[in-house]
């Protein structure tokens, strides 16, 4: 009785809603705020109505093949309006054709006529074929020019709307911190603040021209376990906010975004997708978001089969629901709520505040007053030519020079014979993951843009591809060796492959989905570069990739090279325009490339203690410590990028005010062609309650000057971005002292600057011990001694400086051991790179034995 008296409720309201005229609908009326009218559309709705506005229409739901099936479509959605729909395997222009026809079903032809969210991917361009293929995230991060990640998205928009998409699953804000990880690529690298900046300006892209953005992936995700996609996170609460979340937090509260997707894996032994410490208590009630979260793929269902958190699939939907995850995609948890509404497992009112959510963003996407997108529909186009051209500027500005010894680089064709190309990536396109083509055809390969530009001078290009990125046949290396002999130089491209989104995964070493457990180059590319590089011609190593290797033999045997992040469809012109000087790289890395895969992590910001104790860096043929065969430094840092000219920095200056630190720098361009500068403000907190990273990137800056120039160039930043978050979960910026220090890249360090916030006096800091010459009066007396770390370590090579006579006296033996001659009322300093300066009066004592840190 109870269920029949409940069914006749809801045809009572269905019935009543249906029959009111429209102007009584309130929820029609574009005058009214869209709280109220969200509010009058969710009480008109019937129970199996609001759950189909929290779920997903797939393509393959109603599609068959690139044909909108309209009979299965009327079947499937029935007279209900579904909250969202996509079409991922359909080409550009398939979603031209049939987005609008499901958009116009669901106004015209269900009861109460909610129009639905048409999504796409768009990670670096829209993955419908067709159309432009822009750099990847971590390509678009390295330009270090954040007005590209608003000119991408603006760009990527025209063609969304062309297709008839208002919802994309984009932008990917994750911060890195395993690089075997395979979406690396799809990141904007290691660094929270940059990946805040590039965040929000592709945000503000996207809502300026009529797209609603989806970050994600909400919650700790950049740093699994094992570099494995969906291992789980472990980490702190302060890492957790001052890391992981800090993109978000940013963008959340000071744009309108209206939807954040919630990730596969855990944090701290709980799913993400249902925590509600992330998913309300943070997002909602820390954060005061307004919009709803929308699952990973299936990842509702995988509570169930995945995590094994929920035993069945009602109990995964009671779980995301009751954390505050609103919108299910790509698994079907949620039918199951109208049985535990019905059984009264269920509040009914978590599933309204889910349902309001996705109908406010509904309201203020615009999508009731104009479903088709006519706002929209002058500009929208398909593949525009201006697209390409900033595809192009995009991929040229983002390429990173690692290394140039004697400036091989650029090559000057006019003063060439012959090039040998060699390598698996010289004649294939890599587009990257969440493209929809991995077709040459697509795009330009670096081969026939080295060739067409070197025709133009009469330079014969000998190609070879030596080997692919994944087997270790190395049969047709001889062929590459060869080519190389006969040719002035070799410029050789090797790297990394992605799959295509629902299209082709073979053949991928990077990607979603595709870890790698060894950072060397995979297959035969090792081989490859030494048997070229033995040859005894210059060689020039263009890594074409979407992930940082380890090179650490490259790096201490090839002359030149440089790392193209996968670059979009201009990928050849970029990399052409580079090596041959009409383009001045300008690239600076987002991530930190590590020796080898032991010396992972390899991020710059890390506490003071993760980079070695002992300062005694070994080598196999000198063993020491902090490794005891090798330093734990990355082999190219955060922030590094050469250019074919240089820069001077000076004339730092300080505007410290209440609430900001206003940073000025002259910079000169002390070389013979134009280049773009990209200085760089880290932060140091010098002491703190709890330890905080060694730097942290609070601001940078882009400049192009002219051989000659110079300018004075801001790097600002706001005293609230010097807090750090508790373990109890609270932010604060304590009182002290802040070393600012400006230079090139996170391990090139110009300038410094100690500022004090909140008023406490200035330490005077050990490092600081006064080495300036001293008056000395007493009789020589012969000392000894042993110095040893706090460990009782004995410390080999300290110099022990007498201020009296103004140089170093001794010097300690592998035993620590040492011995002088010096006068009795003489003062010494020990010192040592990597430690604490250390100063002793002799006052007569003939041992003194003393301990450095």
């Amino acid at each position: 009785m109870k269920n029949i008296a409940y069914s006749l409720v809801l045809w009572i309201v269905g019935t009543w809603c249906s029959v009111q005229p429209v102007q009584a609908q309130l929820y029609k009326d574009p005058s009214r705020p869209a709280e109220e009218r969200a509010a009058d559309l969710l009480q008109r709705m019937t129970l199996e109505e609001k759950i189909a506005q929290i779920r997903h229409i797939h393509s393959w739901d109603i599609f068959d093949g690139q044909r909108l099936d309209t009979k299965r479509l009327r079947s499937f959605v029935g007279d209900r309006c579904w909250g969202f729909v996509e079409g991922f395997p359909l080409t550009g222009e398939s979603c031209h054709d049939n987005m609008n026809r499901i958009q116009r079903y669901m106004v015209e032809h269900t009861r109460l006529g909610i129009p639905i969210f048409t999504v796409a991917e768009a990670l670096h361009g829209s993955v419908h074929e067709g159309s432009s293929i822009f750099p990847q995230n971590i390509a678009l991060a390295s330009t270090f020019n954040p007005r590209l990640a608003y000119r991408r998205a603006e760009a990527i928009a025209r063609e969304l709307h062309y297709e008839g998409i208002r919802q994309i699953l984009a932008p990917c804000i994750d911060v890195v911190r395993d690089l075997r990880w395979g979406r690396v690529e799809e990141t904007f690298g290691e660094d929270p603040f940059l990946n805040s900046v590039f965040a929000c300006e592709e945000v503000r892209g996207y809502l300026d021209n009529g797209i609603s953005p989806m970050l994600k992936h909400f919650g700790a995700h950049g740093n699994p376990t094992g570099g494995l996609n969906l291992a789980s996170v472990n980490c702190g609460v302060g890492e957790l906010h001052d890391v992981y979340l800090l993109p978000f937090r940013k963008v959340i509260t000071s744009l309108p975004v209206q939807a954040v997707m919630s990730t596969y894996n855990s944090w701290n032994r709980v799913p993400n997708s249902s925590s509600h410490y992330l998913l309300t208590d943070v997002l909602r009630d820390m954060w005061g978001f307004k919009g709803y979260v929308y699952s990973d793929w299936g990842a509702i269902d995988m509570l169930h089969t995945f995590h094994r958190t929920a035993s069945s699939k009602a109990e995964a939907a009671f779980q995301a629901l009751s954390a505050g995850l609103d919108v299910e995609a790509s698994s079907d948890c949620y039918p199951k709520l109208a049985e535990l509404v019905k059984k009264g497992n269920i509040d009914i009112r978590l599933i309204d505040e889910a349902v309001r959510r996705v109908l406010l963003a509904k309201f203020r996407a615009g999508l009731f007053e104009d479903p088709y997108g006519e706002r929209y529909a002058t500009s929208a186009q398909l593949h525009p030519a201006d697209n390409r051209s900033l595809a192009r500027e995009i991929a040229e500005e983002s390429a990173v020079l690692l290394k140039n010894d004697n400036q091989l680089l650029p090559l000057s064709l006019p003063r060439l014979g012959s090039l040998a190309v060699i390598g698996p990536n010289a004649d294939q396109v890599q587009f990257g993951d969440y493209s929809w083509s991995r077709s040459n055809t697509d795009g330009i390969t670096p081969l026939s843009a080295i060739r067409r530009m070197a025709e133009e001078h009469g330079v014969e290009v000998r190609y070879a591809r030596g080997c692919d990125l994944m087997s270790t046949d190395t049969t047709h290396i001889a062929e590459a060796v060869a080519a190389t002999k006969t040719s002035d130089v070799a410029i050789v491209f090797c790297g990394s492959a992605s799959a295509s989104l629902a299209r082709d995964y073979g053949g991928a070493n990077c990607g979603e989905g595709f870890d790698l457990s060894d950072l060397s180059l995979t297959g035969a590319q090792g081989n490859l570069i030494r048997a070229v590089h033995a040859t005894g011609k210059p060689v020039v190593l263009v890594l074409v990739t979407g992930k940082p290797f380890a090179l650490q033999w490259e790096k201490a045997n090839i002359p030149a090279i440089l790392v193209q992040w996968y670059a979009g469809e201009e990928e050849g012109n970029a990399i052409a325009n580079i090596l041959f000087g009409r383009t001045n790289p300008s690239g600076h890395l987002t991530v930190s490339f590590p020796q080898s895969t032991g010396h992972l992590p390899a991020y710059y910001n890390h506490l003071p203690t993760d980079r070695g104790f002992y300062h005694k860096h070994g080598s196999p043929e000198t063993p020491g410590r902090d490794y005891v065969f090798s330093s734990p430094n990355a082999l190219w840092s955060f922030g590094h990028g050469m250019s074919y000219t240089t820069f001077a920095y000076d004339h730092l200056k300080i505007d410290q005010r209440t609430d900001s630190i206003k940073v000025y720098v002259d910079i000169t361009n002390t070389g013979k062609v134009a280049g773009k500068a990209v200085p760089q403000l880290y932060v140091r907190d010098v002491y703190s309650s709890v330890a905080t990273p060694v730097k942290q990137l609070k601001a940078f800056n882009k400049i192009l000057l002219s051989p000659g120039e110079r300018a004075r160039v801001a790097l600002h930043f706001a005293v609230a971005d010097l807090a750090f978050t508790d373990e109890s979960g609270k932010s604060k910026v304590e009182p002290g002292e802040f070393e600012l220090q400006v230079g090139e890249s996170s391990d090139s360090i110009l300038l410094r600057h100690t500022i004090n916030i909140g008023n406490v006096p200035t330490s005077k800091a050990e490092e600081t011990v006064n080495i300036t010459k001293t008056k000395i009066n007493g009789k020589l007396i012969n000392i000894s001694g042993v110095v040893r770390d706090v460990q009782a370590t004995p410390i080999e090579h300290v110099e022990i400086y007498s201020t009296g006579n103004a140089q170093v006296v001794a010097v300690t033996d592998k035993y620590g051991k040492y011995a002088a001659k010096v006068a009795s009322d003489d003062v010494l300093v020990f010192k040592k790179s990597g430690f604490t300066n250390v100063s002793r009066e002799v006052n007569d004592n003939k041992t003194i034995n003393l301990k450095m840190q």
